[in-house]
């Protein structure tokens, strides 16, 4: 048996099939977070160099030393417990590694909570990134199938149950509705990711006693060094843009879940009107092809908002500098990243090769032998026959449709009434592809949406 001991430091995903080998795994993993690490704190070095506050020199070499591939991942992961985070064994080997003349400028002035939460952002830029790739190829290819099937016919079903025609058409532009919200919400919050500069306790206190006048222009040095935004004030205890963040990666995981509720209603076997391109088998079932892709994406949209209220539970973080509740947000958060990331890309895979079964969506619409035009019918014929009679009038065809396996219409025709209907186009009437309401009209107004 192979000892714990002789695992790799970043566990292999094992048990999670969703995101394992994704691009959003490899943005968020032990790797990329050092290699976050890495660049905050030589990125610090080249803001102070570049107000004069460091000789140039100095941001030179911690910069070159500030490479991945020098630092032992298992030693700093093992060696982060005696101070509680991994920016203190890493700055003692960052500092070793730039050498005695330069090495007293690495993480000049700065908190351990200044880089791992500034590394942080970093990781989260680079994630939201390829999420937002994902999720314009989910709206392109939700456009393409909602334009397809603008005028399919399908069963609307309300609690289960079937309730008035509806379009596969007007579905697929509700899914790219939702896309495009969490693709909205995502951009917002990665253009506002910032840097965390604030030293000690938020004052900023050190840099002016290593000499800076005024070390406000700092922050905006160190923002435009690593692309992101400048804060308004130190948040190591103003937890907005982690708030933020965790409301917009569990919208976007929800938006995607309903997207696969979906497919996996509409895919079950006695259904059958929509299928994945290409279905996971099974251990014991040979004729099986599991819907895995949507499977997927249903497991991270349960998981995504118990994720976000840890995250948002951290927003009561005491004094100005918080035990326990900054520390708790780092787990949590790189898997609330990846489980959108995974959805998001599974979510891209699925829309793609979607396969629609337009035949079997006509044939549904006659499951409950017509009934599913009923709501048009009660307001038809209760202005001609008064609407109580009506109502009698519907339950009894009804009745007899089932009881008999007639066709609503041909119940009807066998009504005392339907002398009184002679002039109604009961025919029109119970074609449920007759009654799909403004459904075409909705979804040509919802694919104007760019």
């Amino acid at each position: 048996m192979t000892s714990p001991s002789h695992l790799p430091p970043s566990e292999a995903g094992l048990l999670s099939p969703g995101r394992t080998g994704s691009p959003a795994a490899g943005a968020t993993g032990d790797a990329a977070f050092l290699a976050a690490l890495l660049d905050a704190e030589a990125a610090l070095t080249r803001a102070q160099a570049s107000l004069g506050l460091v000789p140039p020199e100095a941001a030179a070499a911690v910069t070159g030393a500030a490479v991945p591939d020098r630092f032992d991942l298992l030693s700093l992961a093992r060696r982060a417990a005696a101070g509680g985070n991994p920016v203190i064994p890493l700055v003692a080997d960052l500092t070793a590694a730039v050498g005695a003349e330069h090495g007293p400028y690495v993480h000049r002035g700065a908190t351990s909570q200044d880089v791992m939460d500034t590394a942080t952002m970093l990781v989260a830029a680079r994630t939201l990134d390829l999420v937002l790739a994902d999720l314009e190829r989910t709206e392109a290819a939700l456009a393409r199938l909602a334009a397809a099937h603008r005028d399919t016919p399908m069963p609307g079903r309300t609690l289960t149950q079937h309730a008035v025609p509806t379009t596969f058409g007007l579905k697929a532009a509700g899914w790219r509705s939702l896309v495009l919200d969490a693709r909205d919400r995502l951009r917002a919050v990665r253009g506002a990711l910032p840097v965390q500069l604030g030293g000690a306790a938020g004052t900023l206190a050190a840099f002016g006693a290593y000499g800076a006048d005024d070390p406000l222009p700092l922050v905006a040095a160190f923002a435009r060094e690593l692309g992101l935004a400048e804060p308004p004030l130190p948040w190591h205890t103003l937890r907005t843009p982690v708030a933020d963040l965790a409301a917009a990666l569990a919208f976007t995981t929800g938006a995607l879940g309903k997207m696969a509720a979906d497919v996996l209603t509409l895919a079950r076997t006695e259904i059958a009107e929509l299928a994945e391109a290409s279905g996971g088998g099974s251990s014991a079932m040979p004729h099986k092809a599991n819907p895995v892709r949507s499977t997927l994406i249903a497991a991270a949209a349960r998981r995504a908002p118990q994720l976000a209220a840890t995250l948002f539970g951290s927003m009561v973080a005491e004094d100005e500098r918080p035990a326990g509740a900054w520390h708790a947000e780092w787990e949590p958060l790189r898997d609330l990243l990846r489980a959108a990331g995974s959805a998001a890309g599974q979510a891209a895979e699925l829309t793609e090769g979607l396969r629609v079964d337009a035949a079997a969506m006509r044939a549904h619409l006659g499951v409950t032998h017509g009934l599913i035009v009923s709501e048009r019918l009660s307001a038809v014929l209760a202005p001609v026959l008064g609407r109580a009679r009506a109502k009698e009038l519907l339950t009894a065809a009804a009745r007899r449709a089932y009881a008999e396996g007639l066709p609503l219409l041909e119940a009807l025709r066998q009504e005392p009434e339907m002398p009184e209907l002679k002039d109604v186009d009961l025919e029109s009437l119970t074609d449920p592809a007759d009654y799909t309401g403004s459904a075409a009209a909705l979804t040509d107004r919802a694919l104007e949406r760019r």
